[in-house]
């Protein structure tokens, strides 16, 4: 069985006020995220709006308390980290 865990992050930019100063937070977020839970993350909305960000993520594994459990924990890190507002967070979890 496998099971797949995906989800969406938005962020509000409070101090960007510029693309090329967005996508040096959104960067530092995707980095870390990926580093942590080693999930494959993407800017993947508002690209053309720089005070906003739309951050996808997905993961894999065998056990559906461990994903929503890594999931729950990628949520909390991305709202500690202090770059960016965390607005609205989804998640969904599909059995393959």
């Amino acid at each position: 069985m496998m099971i797949v865990g995906c989800g969406l992050l938005v962020f509000r930019l409070h101090d960007c006020h510029s693309l090329k100063a967005k996508r040096s937070v959104v960067k530092t977020i995707i980095h870390r995220l990926c580093n942590n839970f080693n999930a494959s993350v993407a800017e993947v909305g508002a690209n053309d709006m720089y005070h906003r960000a739309e951050i996808g993520f997905s993961m894999i594994g065998n056990d559906h308390t461990l994903v929503n459990s890594k999931i729950d924990k990628l949520f909390n890190m991305a709202d500690e980290l202090g770059l960016a507002e965390l607005l609205d967070t989804q998640m969904e979890i599909i059995t393959l």
